[in-house]
């Protein structure tokens, strides 16, 4: 009797250890894939509402100089949540990337988002963003493939604004804000130039670092005049 109780136990915790098994086996499979199902779908009717949005508008003549004010009236950014631009970075295989305003977990599962105080897109200071390296559609995934002079694209409304990257990814702490500074590295230092900052997770499997690449604005155009030069070079990515 105690050998058959004995058996009996032990088919149950074998029984339970599977359950648990499948059980975490599934949830990966929801986390490394599905997840990335959902918000690839969710970042594509993004950016077509967004180029719905910008045709039905009659975008204000903008500056070829860029400006120091961290918002303009004419846009939605500012609002938590609004999609406002979209992100194409050749190296990275040329998606289109909505940003959204604000960084937390949910917004990020809609693109990547955008830095509450820092500037908007083309304008003198640090237009700082972050994005998922793993899962919810993982836009930064391949950011550590990113080299010096890679390209990176900021479309808006009215304007493609085109920054090169100073330098191959670096590595901080994830408590380092000094990235996201209107002068990245450089707290309290007044900006002259437009800059832009991507942030992401690392390592690929944890969070227990900052990856950053930082870029320089070199250029920008009417959106009305077409897909700048840059986006138009076969640049080779991380495939």
């Amino acid at each position: 009797m105690w050998a058959e109780r004995g058996r009996l136990a032990t088919r149950t915790v074998g029984e339970i250890l599977i359950t648990l098994g499948v059980a975490l086996f599934l949830f990966c499979a929801y986390q490394l894939f599905y997840t990335n199902v959902v918000a690839d779908d969710a970042m594509r009717a993004e950016v077509s509402d967004l180029h719905k949005q910008w045709a039905l508008q009659s975008p204000a003549p903008r500056s070829a100089t860029p400006g120091p004010g961290p918002f303009d009236s004419d846009d939605s950014q500012g609002h938590p949540g609004a999609a406002f631009a979209i992100l194409h970075i050749p190296r990275l295989g040329g998606k289109s990337i909505p940003v959204v305003e604000g960084t937390n977990l949910d917004l990020l599962s809609r693109g990547v988002g955008h830095y509450k105080d820092s500037v908007r897109p083309g304008r003198v200071g640090n237009f700082a963003v972050a994005g998922h390296r793993k899962t919810h559609g993982e836009p930064f995934r391949y950011l550590d493939t990113m080299r010096a002079g890679d390209v990176i694209v900021v479309e808006t409304a009215d304007t493609w604004f085109t920054y090169r990257a100073d330098r191959d990814p670096f590595i901080v702490d994830p408590t380092d804000l000094a990235v996201v500074a209107p002068v990245p590295d450089h707290p309290g230092r007044k900006p002259t130039k437009a800059k832009i900052t991507l942030t992401t997770c690392n390592p690929w499997w944890a969070s227990t670092e900052r990856m950053i690449v930082t870029g320089t604005l070199v250029a920008q155009q009417p959106r009305s005049k077409g897909e700048p030069p840059a986006l138009t070079v076969n640049t080779p990515n991380f495939r």
